[in-house]
Order: structure tokens, then sequence, then C-alpha cells
């Protein structure tokens, strides 16, 4: 059970995952969650350094959509601004925001990767429809009210899986 919530790979940030590294996994798409994956929570619009890591995704014929369990006007003042399709209000982990996401990409799912920064949401989701995932590490220290809850678990989660072996960011 405990293969549902282990991400494939744990990156630090988004920065990690390149054009290349996704190309070697036969990867063409992403679908990647938005707070504390690509900025912060309470952050507005992308930072510089996100805006130009997704148009080198871009430009390396990687697709991208942003799949939120965040309100329309939070997700779309985002996504608009970087030609970005995208999914709002997701209720991740149910299966229905990722089959949009893969409907939006015109993509196999062995194609399509999940970028996200909670297991319980993000990670579960993308596992249950078989998607390759990267988790990050939060970009905020904080959290929303709703993610604090989420993070309860997920630490408990994450010392499951210490047990079981598995090395995460901090033991790298």
């Amino acid at each position: 059970m405990y293969k549902l919530f282990l991400p494939n790979e744990f990156v630090t940030s988004v920065f990690e995952i390149t054009p290349e590294k996704l190309k070697r996994l036969g990867i063409r798409g992403l679908i990647t969650d938005l707070d504390n994956t690509l900025i912060e929570w309470n952050r507005k619009d992308a930072t510089e350094e996100v805006a130009k890591w997704m148009r080198m995704m871009q430009e390396a014929g990687i697709q991208i959509v942003i799949a939120s369990n965040n309100s329309e006007a939070r997700v779309k003042r985002f996504a608009e601004p970087l030609n970005l399709p995208y999914v709002y209000r997701a209720k991740k982990p149910l299966g229905q925001a990722y089959k949009a996401a893969l409907k939006k990409l015109q993509l196999n799912k062995k194609e399509v990767a999940m970028i996200g920064d909670q297991l319980l949401t993000d990670i579960l989701g993308a596992k249950r429809l078989n998607l390759y995932t990267f988790l990050v590490r939060p970009v905020a220290e904080s959290d929303g009210f709703v993610t604090r809850f989420n993070r309860f678990f997920e630490r408990r989660l994450f010392n499951v899986l210490r047990r079981k072996g598995i090395t995460m960011w901090e033991e790298r």
C-alpha cells in the first residue's frame, strides 16, 4: 500500500528536472501542481526563474498542464501569462483532474509525469493512474490551512518510508 505514496523521485526543486532527464525517461508532458511546488502558496505570479524553466521545457517540446486544487482565479492568474492550460479545483487525489490534464496534453500516460509537493494529493493521485512522479521539497516553509492538515499525516508517511529504508531529500 505504501507504494501509492512513494514518488519515483525526490527532487529538491523543479529546477532539478531537465528536458534531457525527461526525454531519457520517455516523458513528453508534465502535470504540475502550483502551490508550494512551483511558487509559494501565497505568491500570485510566477517568478522569473519559474517562467524561464517553463520556457525551457516548452522549447524542448515538453508540454505542461497546471493541476491545482485551488480556485480558478488563483490558477488562471498564474497560468495565463505563461500560456499554460490548467485544471482548477482539481480535487486531487481523485482521478478526474489527472484525466482532464491528460486529455489536454493528448499524450499516453506513460509519456506524462506529475510534479507535486504533497504525498496525499499529488503523488497518491498520480500513482493511482501509474504516472511517473516527482516529489519536490515545498518551496515555502508555511502552508495554507488544509495543507497543514495534510502535512500532519504526510510526516507519518515519511516515517514509514524511512523505516522501510527509503531515502528522501535529507538523506541524500
